[in-house]
């Protein structure tokens, strides 16, 4: 085995290349801007200008999983409809099918 096809071996390929991005690393450190002194309010948590030390927020996603199953019905629907093949017969059949399967739990999906 040539050192050229040695090195295309994706473990040794990644193992040379950690290995080189820490040597960058190291070399380039001590032209890494230090800070000194103290950092004040750089060392606090910032969360849009929310205190995180006495509040933290719960978000509700109960408006976002609709949109999500939404969003995924359509796209596997659109998917399935594309590469549905127009020369056999029942192809046709089957993606009018799918699509009234989707209307349907997007029904489900969206009833009040």
């Amino acid at each position: 085995m040539s050192t050229a096809t040695l090195l295309l071996i994706p473990p040794v390929a990644l193992t040379l290349l950690i290995f080189f991005v820490w040597a960058f690393s190291a070399a380039m450190s001590p032209l890494a801007f230090k800070r000194k002194g103290p950092r004040g309010a750089l060392d606090k948590p910032y969360a849009g200008g929310e205190n995180l030390e006495t509040h933290r927020v719960q978000p509700d996603y109960s408006q976002f999983f609709p949109f999500a199953f939404f969003f995924t019905i359509l796209h596997v629907v659109t998917l399935i409809v594309a590469t549905s093949p127009t020369g056999i017969a029942g192809s046709i059949a089957f993606a009018i099918l799918y699509v009234l399967g989707a209307l349907l739990a997007l029904y489900i999906l969206f009833r009040r």
